[in-house]
This record gives structure tokens, sequence and C-alpha cells, in this order.
């Protein structure tokens, strides 16, 4: 009887089974072409391995225990798509294409093409890639990202300068900033008043992409401006469709992320003593590093709103950007508005696009290099406070670095206006006219100043330097478009003409003597005791452009881009007036061809070659053409009254301080380049390898005349012969794995190697690094040699010390003494090749992003150990790091010559960034009638670095330069890397 209980319960659970469960079926077809599209993966949403695929005609059917639920459809190539359910309804589903790698948008100069149909070689990083954290300008995001780009900031200053190199070094005045256009408003890289980074104005969250175009085919259309490569920056846009509106928040907070190991109290008290010297004890264990720091905290709100019609859309945003640095008075504040519009006309016909950027920028610097010194080199026995004010009674008659802080600020205010107006008009189908109009208006206002101070063993005068810089912009540009097809050729034509105007002007007082009343020396300049230097300068420039380019496809397999500028800039000589930049490329899809076009496991691969020209113009102005000044001093004045009797009452006369030049010559850049782009298994592993070759000549350099009687000590002119030589080999490489399932991943990575060379010089060496103090002001620590690369160490070559306790240096020619022609190359300040990689991660709601960039090969002076960290400083009672205590028998007089013992490696490798985020659907929190999207993050900035350096950071440059030549490699007393923790909350309504 049991038997037929447990017969009948169990055909009754069989039955329930069985009444409980539904089918759900229909078709998959495409968005577009709305044809079925087969081999979709369908599965219950929270159920995987329940999946189906779609049969060859698009069709599915799907059990299911519920009623009702969500179907996710995913497949390669396309968007993946989550619909509802209720009952057993046919569904019918379109996908989206997802735009693959092949078909995404690259901005190029004065247009946009396919990827697949790219000849130049062209770095792209989208929004969703950007390196993440507190970022105050673009060359931040794309750190890392693209192959043969080194973004290096000059220092960890919130907002700091940066140097960005594309594919190596190309000239020697003109530094290593690239062209930066910004939604086609091509910038001025001349002074804007802001001692920081000219491109803190933009908010890096209203960017929606950067393409850094490297090679000549490229970057060609640009001409004369082109030669240190083309960064295009390009806005968030508005789209037609659902209303959108974000608002983002983070916090950061960030702290030193690297101390130099000075000695503690305790061991300088041992220290001081074991050097012979006068222990002045303070009684105190004081680590100034520790006091002379803070938590800086940084906060960024950004609310942004977008969408639009079919004939009208619009993005708009507004941002707040507070960003402290480690230092006290280290801050950067950005308040930013954008307001991106685009209006369709007349049968759509008619095009009108209009983009606005107005940005207020308040910078307070600190002195960081005096900072910087006091943190390394104060006796750490000192107290800092007595009786809870500031010890004015420190070693050495010191002034307390806190009230340094109190008494010194460098602040700037700026105001800026990005504005340009495009319309477009199609006067038959392909054929469009584009006019751009642009203006880009920037005024300044730089104080420096010093309150009056006075103790018992220091006084501190108050002075006062105001500087006032205006920078005027407008650009005018008239292009033509025509897109043509006839049967399988594709046709794209351009021509157009642009016409640039800059102004600059600044004006510059520098006061003294200041009443000691409370009142700030800025809000009291009347008060001033002396007026000592006051200066103004006043630079207009002119570009008048002509350009055209061919974009040729047959078949979509062979490919052909040729591009001609004409340049004709005000800044030269009126017998080289214009400059005439050519280019040509080919590009070869091969996988089009018949042998690969059924190719299940390559999707791509695409040859590529071009050849072409571009051009420096980033010089002084002015500098073709004769400059005077008056004197009265010398031999340039003569008495015309005989009864005078001394030069203070003789006329003033005139005397030359430049000559003319009028032929004067564009600098050029010659370049070389072979690539070639793949993909395989369905896009999931694809990859870049570029070859190139980059020569500069016609040098452009400010020299002294050969002969020695001359009206003028130096003149501007090219270098005959001379050359820059670059080249090298890029290689990136990405994989990612299957996106529709619950846990998917993407690891990829680049390496450049480069090496730069220069050739032909006709001198023994320019320098382009000096010291600086310390008895050694003006040697020469690094510059161009022949055969060498630039920023080479050139310096005596440290063996030791002498039985006498005097530096020792090796006799490289063996004459038995050490003079300047037994300095070495002893390596170099640019790297054999920089390299990056990351790590993706995602499951369900959580996502994981890693980066890491590193550089090698390079070498790092540090001119902080030279001037500082020496058995002499020691033992007058000032802190030093045990390199002091390194020879036993060194003598305390021994000098800081230049040489190879402060010379270290400086190759790294560095966490850049990491951060994690989980999306949070509203639903959960009941606000799901109200928000999209909640999305919750935590980053880490500069989580770790591996290096040998002993200096705060190995990734080091300061911006110096030595005879407008720039120097790279040397560490000036920098400001130090912080290391931020960032938390962040987006929501999306």
């Amino acid at each position: 009887m049991k038997k037929i209980y447990a017969l009948l319960i169990l055909a009754f659970g069989c039955m329930s089974y069985s009444y409980g469960q539904i089918n759900v079926s229909g078709i998959v077809v495409s968005d577009v072409e709305k044809v079925p599209v087969p081999g979709v993966s369908v599965y219950i949403k929270g159920e995987p391995k329940g999946a189906v695929t779609t049969d060859f005609d698009g069709n599915f059917k799907i059990k299911a225990q519920q009623n009702e639920g969500v179907l996710v459809f995913s497949y390669v190539g396309f968007k993946t798509k989550e619909v509802s359910f209720s009952g057993t309804q046919k569904l019918t589903v379109s996908l989206a294409e997802e735009v693959s790698t092949l078909n995404e948008v690259v901005v190029v100069g004065y247009g946009s093409q396919k990827r697949s149909d790219v000849t130049g070689a062209i770095g792209s990083v989208k929004n969703e890639n950007f390196n993440k954290g507190v970022v105050a300008n673009a060359g931040q995001l794309i750190q890392g990202k693209v192959a043969g780009v080194n973004v290096m900031a000059a220092s960890g200053e919130p907002g700091a300068n940066q140097d960005i190199i594309i594919r190596g070094v190309g000239s020697l005045r003109s530094g290593t900033t690239p062209l930066y256009v910004v939604d086609g408003f091509v910038l001025d890289n001349s002074t804007n008043g802001v001692a920081t980074n000219p491109l803190n104005f933009i908010n890096p969250q209203d960017i929606e992409s950067i393409d850094v175009l490297k090679d000549a085919s490229a970057a060609a259309i640009y001409g004369s401006r082109a030669a240190n490569g083309v960064i295009v920056i390009t806005t968030k846009k508005g789209s037609k469709g659902q209303s959108k509106i974000n608002l983002s928040m983070t916090t950061g907070f960030s702290s030193l992320a690297n101390k130099v190991d000075v000695f503690s109290a305790d061991e300088f008290r041992k220290q001081v003593v074991a050097v012979d010297g006068t222990l002045k004890d303070g009684g105190a264990n004081t680590d100034w590093q520790d006091e002379l720091t803070r938590t800086g905290v940084s906060q960024n709100v950004n609310l942004s709103m977008s969408g639009g019609t079919e004939k009208s859309t619009y993005a708009a945003s507004v941002g707040m950007d507070n960003q402290e640095g480690i230092f006290q008075n280290s801050d950067l504040k950005r308040y930013s508005g954008r307001l991106n519009l685009n209006q369709k006309g007349l049968n759509d016909k008619l095009n009108i696009a209009f983009n606005l950027t107005a940005t207020k920028l308040e910078n307070s610097r600190p002195d960081a290099r005096e900072v910087v010194g006091n943190m390394l080199t104060l006796n750490p026995t000192d107290a800092v406070y007595v009786n809870g004010q500031p010890n004015v009674n420190l070693s050495n008659d010191a002034v307390n670095p806190l009230i340094k802080q109190r008494i010194y600020s460098d602040e700037t205010n700026n105001n800026r206006i990005l504005a340009n107006i495009s319309p477009s008009y199609e006067f038959i189908k392909g054929l469009t006219y584009k006019f751009n109009l642009g203006v880009d208006y920037s005024m300044s206002e730089r104080d420096i100043q010093v309150l009056p101070y006075t103790s018992a063993t220091n006084t501190t005068e108050s002075t006062l330097n105001n500087i006032v810089t205006n920078n005027n912009n407008v650009l005018y540009e008239n292009t033509l478009t025509y897109n043509f097809n006839v049967k399988k050729h594709n046709f794209t034509v351009l021509a157009g003409q642009s016409y640039q105007k800059i102004q600059v002007n600044q004006k510059n007082y520098d006061f003294k003597g200041f009443p000691d009343n409370g009142v700030e020396p800025k809000n009291q300049i009347g008060a001033a005791a002396e007026l000592r230097t006051k200066s103004s300068s006043a630079v207009e420039n002119e570009l008048q452009s002509f350009f055209g380019r061919l974009n040729y496809g047959y078949d979509n397999k062979y490919l052909l881009t040729a591009t001609m500028r004409a340049d004709g800039s005000s800044k030269f000589g009126k017998n080289n007036r214009y400059g005439y930049f050519p280019s040509v490329a080919l590009g070869w899809n091969i996988t089009k061809e018949d042998f690969l076009k059924e190719s299940e496991t390559l999707n791509n691969l695409k040859l590529r070659a071009s050849w072409g020209k571009t051009g420096v113009q980033e010089i002084p102005s002015k500098i073709t053409k004769t400059s005077y000044k008056e004197s009265n001093s010398g031999y340039d004045t003569y008495p015309l009254d005989p009864s005078d009797t001394d030069l203070a009452s003789y006329p003033y006369g005139s005397i030359y301080t430049r000559l003319a030049n009028p032929n004067l010559q564009w600098e050029v850049s010659t370049q070389t380049n072979v690539g070639l782009d793949f993909s395989l298994f369905n896009n999931r592993l694809s990859g870049t390898v570029d070859y190139f070759n980059k020569v500069s000549d016609n040098i452009l350099l400010e020299v002294a005349p050969v002969d020695p009687i001359q009206p003028a000590s130096k003149y501007w002119t090219n270098i005959p012969d001379m050359e820059i030589q670059n080249n090298g080999i890029e290689v990136a490489l990405d994989y990612s794995s299957d996106k529709s399932k619950d846990f998917s991943y993407s690891i990829g990575g680049n390496i450049s190697f480069t090496k730069n060379k220069v050739v032909n010089s006709p001198y023994q060496v320019l320098t382009t690094g000096a010291a600086q103090g310390g008895g050694q002001t003006g040697a020469t620590i690094n510059g161009v040699l022949n055969g060498h690369s630039i920023g080479s160490f050139y310096m005596l070559d440290f063996t030791g010390i002498r039985p006498d306790g005097q530096n020792q240096f090796a006799d490289i020619n063996g004459d038995g003494s050490i003079l300047d022609n037994d300095r070495i190359v002893a390596g170099s300040a640019l790297p054999d090749y920089i390299y990056a990689f990351y790590l993706n991660l995602k499951y369900k709601n959580f996502d994981f992003v890693a980066n890491f960039n590193g550089a090698a090969g390079n070498k790092i002076y540090n001119h902080v150990a030279m001037t500082s960290f020496n058995r002499g400083n020691l033992a007058n009672n000032f802190n030093t790091t045990d390199r002091a205590s390194q020879y036993l028998d060194e003598a305390r007089t021994n000098s800081n010559t230049v040489s190879t013992r402060y010379l270290e490696d400086g190759s790294f490798l560095r966490l850049n960034n990491a951060s994690l985020g989980y999306n949070l659907s509203p639903k959960l929190v009941g606000l799901g009638d109200v928000m999209d999207n909640i999305r919750l993050s935590v980053t880490g900035q500069n989580l770790f670095v591996i290096t040998k350096y002993s200096g705060y950071d190995p990734e080091i440059n300061t911006g110096t330069s030595v005879g407008e030549i720039q120097s790279f490699g040397i560490d000036y007393f920098s400001y130090p890397r912080a290391r931020t923790i960032v938390f962040g909350l987006n929501v999306a309504f």
C-alpha cells in the first residue's frame, strides 16, 4: 500500500512540475536590416545554465519555470539585450549591432573615418577607458594608454605641467609639446599666464574621446605645427532620444607616497658627531617630512544633461573641482561650464554645431623647491613649536617653514572661454561646405607676494610681483568635402583654407617695501616703497594656410590617403614665409581578399605604409627681425656736451640686441611608418605593430656668431646638416573574453622602443641641463652631443675617494689631469622603452580595472643629493641621508662636483591606478521610478612604484630649460607625488 502511495505522490509531483513549465519562443533579427540572426545565446536572467541558441532562421524556444521573467540575448557583434516575457507569448527581438573596433569612428584632422579605412598611425582612447581618480587634465587620462606616447608630469603638484612625447624628442627649441585640437579648434601653445598645465581648463569629465595622430600621414593636415604629433580632443555631444541627467561626486584623500630616508633625530645626533661636527641639539624628535606635508582632500561635483530630437540635440554640464596638494597653500580649483548644441534644418541639408567651454581657474602654489629642501635638510632635533607658537630659534638661523608658509603666496586667477560655431550645408548629395569660426580668450592675473616678517635673527622684506596676461586666439576656416562612389571606387576629397590670429600681451610689475599693517601687498600697491621693475610686451602672430586631402578606397580593400598643406607664418622671414607639408599613405585590407574572406579565425588584417613631412613653428615671435635697445654704458654712447663728465649724463644710444635673418626656415620632420593591424577569434584578440623612422632637420637655434666682431651677441639660424633621428617599434595587444557571461575579463598592453640620436652637430655640447646652486651653478649635467641622444648625461666619471679625502675621477684621456675633456656620456634621460598593461575584470554588477605603466633604460641626475646630502652639510647640522657617511675617509671639505656619483637608474614600474566599482540597481533601494543607475566606486592612484631611484619619484622632469633648450631627467627639488584614494558616486536619471 505504501508503494502505491509513493507512486501516486511522484506522479502528482511530475504533473505539477509539467504544469508549472511554459515555453517561450520567438525570433531574433538585426536592428537595421531586420534579417534573422542565428547562433544568439538566449537564457533566463539568473539561470545561464539553461541557455539555448537561435537556429539558422533566428528562431528560439526556451522553457521557463515561472509565468513571467526576463530573457537575456547576447551574441558577438551585437549589444546584449534584456526582454521581459509573460506567458507563452511569441517574441520578436531586434539586436543592435555593437560598434566593433573596425567600425568605430576615429577623429582625424577636419573629419572622421572608420577605423577600417584609416591608413595612418592613430591611437584612440574612449572615455570608458580613461584613467580614473583625481585627474586635472587630458594628458593624465591617457597616460600609458597609447603606444609610443610618453606622458610624464613635471611634478606631483595638482595640475602640474606635463611632457607628452610622441615618438621621441624631435626638436631642441620647441620642446615636446604636441598640437592640441579641441572640437575642431586649434589651441595656441604659447603662454596664457597660468604656471601649471594649460589644459587644466578642460573638465576631464566633459571629454568623450582622445585621438593621437602619431605619424606624418595622420598629422600632416596640420602642417607646420604637427612635428610633435597632434592630440585631438572631442567633448561629449547629445543624441536623439530620451533625455539623460548624470550626477557624479568624488572625494579623494592624498598623502605623500614615498619618503626619502633621511636621518631620524637619534641617528642625526650620532652622525653629526661621527663626522666631527658640533651638534646643535634642540632636544626634539621632528620628522619634517611629516610636518610639512598634509592629507590633501579633493572634491569633484559634475552635473551633465543631454538629449534631443531628430533635428536638435544638446549636451550641457557644470562642474566644480577642488584639488588640494600635499603641501600647504597648494590648491587647484576649477569651475567649469560646457554647452554643445547641434541643429539641423532645410531638409537636413543645413547643420549648425556650437561648442562653448567656460572655465574659472584658481591656482595656489607654494615655493616647492624651498619646501622640499626644508623637508630633507632641517635639523630633526629642532622643535616645530614652542609654547604653541612656531619655533623661531631653529639651527643655522633658518626661518621656520611654517612661518614661510604664512608669509609666502603665489596665486593665479584665470578666466577662459573657448567657443566655436560650425555651420555646414550639403549642396548636393555628398558635397558639403563647412565654415568654422572660433575664439579662445584667456585672461590671467598672478600675484607672487611675501609679507613682511621680522624676528631676532631674520628680517624678510615684503615684495609683490604682479603679472597680468591676456591671450586672444581667433580662428576662421572654410572647408569643402565631397564624398562619392563610382561602383567599387570610394572617394572623399577635402579642400580647405584656414586663418588664425593670436595676440598675447603681458604686463609685469615688481614692488618691494610694504608696511607691516596686516594688509596683503596685492591689496595696497600704492603703499610700496619702491617699484623695482616694470615691463610689458605684446605679440601678434598670424598663420594663413591652404590644405587638401584625398581618401580613396577600392572595394574596401585598397586604400590611399594623400595630403598637402601650405602654411604661411608671420614668425618666419620674408624669404621663407611659406612652408609645404605633403604626405601619402597606403593601406591594404588583406582580410577582404578572397583567400581570407571566409576565415573564421582571422577577422582583420590590414597593412599600412606612410610617408610625410610636418613642421615646427612654435618659436619666439619676431626673431627674424632686427631688435634694438637703448644704452648709455661703455661704448654705446658719446658725449654731445663737452661738459659732461660721467656716463650718467651721456645721451642714450641705440644698439643691436638681435640681428635680422629673413632667410630663417621651418624645422621639418620627415617620417616613414609601416604598420600592421590585426584581430582574431571574433575580434577578441586584436593588436597593432608599427615601425617608424622620424628625421628632423633645419634645426632652429639661437647661437653665437662665428665672427667675434658682431653688433649682437647671438642670432637665430637653421643649423646646416644637423639632424635629430628617432626610430623605433610600437606594439599593442588586447584580448577580451565573452562579455555575455556573468564573469568576463580583458587584458592588454603596449610597449614602445625608441632610439634617439643627434647627428652632424657642429657643437661639442649644447647644454640642456645645468647645476643650480651649491657652488656648481651653470655646470653641464646633460646636453646634446653628436652621435648621442638628446638629454645625454655628460660629466666626470666618479671612481671613489682619494687618500686626501677628495673626489677621484677617471682620467679618460690619460694626461694625468682631470679636466673637462675627461667627461663621458654616462647614459640618457630618455628611456630605451616605455610600456603599459592593464587588467579589467567584471562579475555581474562588479567591475575592477588596474593600469600599470613603466619605463626602462633611462638615468636620473639626483640634484637634491648633490646639493644637500654631503658630509659638510651634515657636520654643519643640516640633515642628510647615509650618502654623507658612505665613505668614511671623505673630507668634510670635499666638493659636490657634477659627476656620475649622483647619477641613478630611472627605470620603474608603477601601479598607476586601480578602481573597483559596483552598479547598484535603483529598484533595490526603492528608487527605480526615479533613477536609471547608481554606481559606487573606489579608486587608488599611484599605489606603488618599483624602482631603484632614491629620490621621491623616478617619473620626474621639472620642466626647466637652459638657453630655451628643454631639460630632461634632472631632479631639482621637485614637488613629490602623492598616493590618492578616491571614493565616487555616480547617479543616472
